[in-house]
C-alpha cells in the first residue's frame, strides 16, 4: 500500500547544510519488488550522499555491509517487518542473524495487536529482548501509528524507552498511513531527550522533513533521499522553486 506524501507548507526557516540533513536520513530500500540492481543503485545513492544509514531488507544485509564498508554509512535492517506478527523468539533470532551479517542498526515492528489489547508490559518485554539481542546496536521501535490511538502510542513509547530503545518510530511505510505532525509532537513529548524520534512514511520532500524536524524528529526513513538533498542544495545555492519529486518514491 502506498502512503501519500505528507503535505506541509513551504519551509521558510533557516536551511541546514546538506550534510546535516543527510545525517538525519535512513535511506530506505525495503520495497519487496526491488531487484539486485535496484538495491545496488540505492546503496550507491546512500554512499554518494553520505546518509546516516541505509535500511535494507534482511536478505540484503550482507551485500550492503560489503558495499558500504568504509563509507561511514551504517547498515540497518528490519525485524518482524512489516506486520510485527512474529513471535518474540523469532524476532530475537532474526536480530541476532542480522547482526551476524553486518547490521549495525535494527528497526523492529512491535506486536501491534498486543499493544492495542492494552498489554504494554508485553511490548516492553519484547522490545527489551530485541535490544538485548542487538548487543548495543541502536534499536528503533516501529509502532505503526495508523492503527493506534494516542493513548496506545503513548504507552508504546513509554514501553520502548523503558526497554532501552534508541528511537521510537512512527510507521513501516506500508500501512494505511505514515508520519504525521501530530504523532511526531506526541512522541517527542512522551519520551525523554535520550530517545530519538524517527519519522517514516510519506516524508518525500525537504519541506516535510524540516517541518517534522522542528517538531522533534531526529531521523527519517525516506526513499526520496536524492530529491530531498538535491532540493536543499538547490535552495542553498539561491534557487527558489522546489525541485520535482520523482514518481518512483511512492511506498515509503
Amino acid at each position: 500500500m502506498s502512503v501519500s506524501s505528507l503535505e506541509v507548507t513551504r519551509w521558510e526557516g533557516p536551511l541546514p547544510s546538506v550534510d546535516a540533513v543527510a545525517k538525519m536520513i535512513d535511506h530506505s530500500l525495503l520495497r519487496p519488488e526491488l531487484t539486485a540492481a535496484e538495491v545496488a543503485a540505492g546503496l550507491a545513492t546512500a554512499a554518494e550522499y553520505r546518509t546516516a544509514s541505509v535500511c535494507v531488507r534482511p536478505s540484503d544485509v550482507a551485500l550492503a555491509a560489503a558495499e558500504l564498508a568504509g563509507t561511514g554509512v551504517a547498515v540497518g535492517s528490519v525485524v518482524g517487518f512489516p506486520h510485527g506478527s512474529a513471535t518474540t523468539a523469532v524476532k530475537v533470532f532474526e536480530t541476532r542473524e542480522l547482526v551476524s551479517l553486518g547490521a549495525e542498526e535494527i528497526d523492529m515492528v512491535i506486536g501491534i495487536g498486543r499493544l492495542r489489547d492494552g498489554d504494554a508490559e508485553f511490548t516492553r518485554r519484547e522490545i527489551a529482548a530485541v535490544v538485548e539481542a542487538a548487543a548495543g546496536r541502536p534499536v528503533k521501535v516501529i509502532f505503526e501509528n495508523a492503527y493506534l490511538t494516542d493513548r496506545e502510542k503513548t504507552a508504546g513509547c513509554l514501553a520502548g524507552e523503558a526497554a532501552g530503545a534508541a528511537f521510537v518510530k512512527t510507521s513501516t511505510g506500508f500501512a494505511g498511513g505514515g508520519a504525521t505532525r501530530a504523532d511526531i509532537a506526541l512522541m517527542r513529548s512522551t519520551v525523554s531527550s535520550s530517545v530519538g524520534v524517527k519519522a517514516a512514511g510519506g516524508v518525500r520532500t525537504l519541506d516535510a522533513l524540516l517541518d517534522l524536524h522542528q517538531l522533534g524528529a531526529t531521523r527519517f526513513g525516506a526513499t526520496a533521499t536524492a530529491a530531498i538533498l538535491d532540493d536543499l542544495a538547490h535552495r542553498l545555492s539561491g534557487g527558489s522553486a522546489p525541485l520535482p519529486i520523482p514518481a518512483d518514491t511512492a511506498g515509503y
